[in-house]
């Protein structure tokens, strides 16, 4: 069963949001647009490990999907983000995203039909930062679909076949992914080390570390809200899991790892930092059958 398409925004404000956040004009190359690395046949993420912007460059991290995004306190996988108006700007002055200066994304669309949208919805104040943000904003505040589990806890006891049931259970007790994954959006909001930042490597990457600078932060990444997660493959800051199955064999296996072959490596600055394991990591123990049942709720959500 296929994540529903999000339903038509409705209201003059949210239907100029959609029209931006599909308009590749507000790039530098008039070829990337919001979309583009939060697409709606995926999730509002992409199927490939990173997202691409202006010229093609290669982005960073997987683009984390939208969905319930006004109900977060802070964006983006290290939580540097804390005010969704200012995030959804944040591309537009990005060069590895959409450009290089907010103004000039303005002045772009300025003098096309738009500026008319925005007179039409904003009055006298028109085309401004702030108006292109709330117009944004209120399209994100309408692109939530209702799932599966959603009906079955309304009560449709249909909503989730026998094995989903089983991988509800499962995610509730054994496979303990409630300890992260729970409440309306699926998500404590918080950020967890799952020895994931490729410490020493070239890939390097040290998640919330970059944005705060505390050493408590080194490898901890923000926990995902859940909801349509089947149809945002891949999986993790950086892509690195194609399927829920590898997820599930990652959780199932205690995480990942953080390296040091020798004394000398395993004395580097924030090594032990990055290597401290979130103590909700632990083996599980599931049978493939288990693994299985899992995966098929997490696709129910």
């Amino acid at each position: 069963m296929g994540v529903p398409p999000p339903p038509a925004p409705s209201g003059p404000k949210a239907l100029l949001g959609a029209k931006l956040f599909a308009d590749p004009r507000l790039s530098e190359d008039g070829q990337v647009a919001c979309a583009s690395c939060h697409d709606s046949d995926h999730g509002f993420s992409v199927p490939e490990r990173v997202g691409r912007g202006i010229g093609g460059a290669k982005g960073r991290r997987n683009p984390p999907s939208l969905q319930l995004a006004a109900t977060r306190t802070l964006f983006d996988w290290d939580g540097r983000g804390r005010d969704l108006s200012a995030r959804v700007l944040a591309p537009l002055s990005e060069p590895t995203e959409m450009g290089r200066n907010l103004e000039l994304a303005l002045a772009r669309i300025a003098g096309t039909e738009l500026e008319g949208d925005f007179r039409a919805v904003f009055g006298a104040e028109g085309l401004t930062a702030r108006t292109l943000a709330e117009a944004i904003v209120a399209y994100l505040n309408t692109i939530d679909t209702p799932t599966r589990l959603d009906r079955f806890i309304e009560g449709d006891q249909a909503a989730l076949n026998d094995t989903e049931l089983v991988g509800l259970h499962l995610f509730r007790t054994k496979a303990r992914c409630m300890n992260c994954h729970f409440g309306p959006t699926l998500s404590d909001g918080l950020f967890h080390n799952l020895r994931l930042s490729f410490f020493g490597e070239p890939a390097q990457d040290l998640g919330r570390f970059e944005a705060t600078d505390s050493q408590d932060d080194v490898g901890r990444f923000r926990t995902p809200i859940l909801r349509h997660i089947g149809a945002s493959q891949p999986y993790m800051h950086n892509g690195l899991f194609p399927t829920l199955a590898g997820v599930v064999n990652f959780y199932d296996r205690g995480g990942g790892e953080v390296w040091a072959r020798n004394a000398e490596e395993a004395a580097r600055p924030l090594y032990r930092d990055g290597a401290r394991l979130s103590p909700h990591i632990r083996p599980l123990g599931l049978s493939e059958a288990e693994k299985a049942a899992l995966v098929a709720f997490l696709n129910a959500l």
